[in-house]
């Protein structure tokens, strides 16, 4: 069982273009999504993204030891399914490159559940959007290649298997204790996304990856401010 972290990663975002390479504390926004996910364990880690953004992501990820892998710009389950093959992987952990908080314990944690219950889709509910991570079977991102056809389905490499629950075997429980905030959000999509990130970032980035429990008292704190 070969696992690898892909990346899923592109600058021509038409709300925020270029998010990717926001700066915040300690690095850009993609370089803390690959700084997180580099304390999780795998095989192979790389970023995954179209020819146009290569060029700016492809010396941050030697940088911090990541492959970069250019596939379709909009038929991202082929992009995906394309790199597993290439880097041969059979499991994918699936991170995006606008979550600079993606969680190495959340991420660490669903794998070891997902791995024990021989699932194809792993999530966690509940948790900060944006921290967290889906752990797939390549297995069943190839059997979506080839089956699914609507452009959602090809956008979104694993909305066919959401839209499928007879067809594949889907974890999603609820996160673990300390972990649990709905509605709070962490990725960087919006200005606002990005003004709310880079605030949380002053108040509790130490040179290391924010750990989520710590990110949840953030947030614990200033619903209640508030509220006064």
């Amino acid at each position: 069982m070969r696992v690898g972290i892909l990346v899923q990663v592109r600058l021509g975002s038409t709300r925020l273009p270029g998010k990717a390479l926001l700066p915040l504390p300690g690095g850009t926004v993609i370089q803390h999504v690959m700084r997180s996910l580099g304390r999780v364990p795998a095989d192979v880690r790389a970023l995954v993204t179209e020819a146009r953004s290569a060029g700016a992501l492809g010396p941050l990820a030697r940088e911090e030891g990541f492959h970069l892998f250019v596939g379709p710009e909009d038929d991202v389950l082929a992009r995906y399914c394309m790199a597993c093959r290439e880097l041969d992987v059979s499991r994918v952990i699936r991170a995006t490159g606008d979550n600079p908080l993606t969680s190495p314990s959340l991420a660490c944690s669903i794998l070891d559940a997902h791995a024990a219950g021989g699932f194809d889709l792993s999530h966690y509910l509940g948790i900060p959007w944006g921290t967290g991570v889906e752990v797939v079977e390549a297995a069943a991102l190839f059997r979506a290649e080839r089956e699914a056809h609507d452009r959602a389905e090809r956008e979104h490499i694993t909305t066919y298997l959401y839209r499928h629950p007879d067809l594949f075997r889907l974890h999603e429980p609820e996160g673990p204790p300390g972990s649990i905030f709905p509605g709070a959000r962490v990725t960087v999509d919006t200005e606002e996304d990005y003004k709310r990130i880079s605030a949380i970032f002053e108040d509790l980035y130490k040179s290391s990856p924010i750990d989520v429990d710590s990110l949840v008292s953030w947030f614990a704190a200033s619903a209640g401010k508030a509220a006064r």
